[in-house]
């Protein structure tokens, strides 16, 4: 009797439990999880150059995994929430929120980020890592090519975190999202040079803490794709000019190899 007794009445307090989870964060954050599966598994270049397309140039499967990217971290995402949710585009980050703030913020950002990257793509660690294709450091016409589809993963890769998980979830945790999205973020960075490792936890915190403040997920996008073109690009010169240092000397060298 005992035994049954404690089994009743733990039935019961998981019923009760079970009642009291919000369904939307629950959906969110499983759907979240694996859609990332789905992006390693189907959305890598390996799978697109071994089961899709072997005769494949190295572009059309970074091509490829650009745009998985934005198919799972950008248009799923939203019909989860427009459709399934039936939320309204301005509460999930899809308005333009305070676009004067953001573009204030961008301005202010593009010195810090030009200066940084040049100081880190000194490093050889950031050489051998950026550009990721390869092909863009022989030619310039490659190289914006790449960085064009670059805009799909970038879309998908921003809603995914600062989009999907928070404000899909900011019922719940409230200004807590913002530390529940940039913890997976900087854990996907754990096989990057260990400054851009330390940086991204940061990175994640204070970019989504302006796309809160913002009420837009949009300005996300060119802070990270700038980022990250200007680093290829300066990695790009280094390359192409052997040159190191932080001066000016170096960097009128590098700019010469344009």
């Amino acid at each position: 009797m005992k035994l049954l007794s404690a089994l009743i009445s733990e039935n019961h307090t998981f019923r009760k439990a079970l009642r009291s989870i919000d369904l939307q964060t629950s959906v969110v954050l499983i759907a979240c999880a694996l859609l990332m599966m789905i992006t390693f598994k189907f959305g890598s270049r390996s799978f697109f150059v071994t089961q899709i397309a072997p005769e494949a140039s190295a572009l059309q499967a970074w091509g490829w995994w650009f745009s998985v990217q934005g198919v799972t971290g950008f248009l799923i995402p939203i019909l989860i929430l427009l459709i399934g949710f039936r939320c309204k585009p301005t509460s999930i980050g899809l308005g333009l929120g305070d676009w004067k703030l953001a573009l204030l913020v961008f301005a202010l950002y593009v010195p810090v980020v030009i200066t940084g990257t040049w100081i880190l793509s000194d490093a050889r660690a950031f050489q051998l890592e950026y550009p990721h294709y390869r092909g863009a450091i022989d030619s310039w016409s490659l190289f914006w090519v790449y960085h064009g589809l670059f805009l799909l993963y970038w879309l998908g890769w921003e809603y995914l975190w600062r989009g999907f998980i928070l404000f899909g979830t900011q019922h719940t945790f409230g200004i807590h999202t913002i530390f529940v999205q940039a913890v997976p973020f900087a854990l996907l960075h754990v096989d990057k040079p260990t400054s851009e490792l330390a940086l991204s936890l940061l990175g994640g915190i204070l970019l989504g803490a302006l796309v809160w403040r913002c009420r837009s997920f949009w300005i996300a996008v060119p802070i990270h794709a700038v980022q990250m073109l200007v680093l290829d690009f300066w990695c790009t010169l280094r390359l192409r000019a052997g040159v190191s240092g932080n001066g000016l000397e170096s960097l009128n060298a590098a700019l010469s190899a344009i």
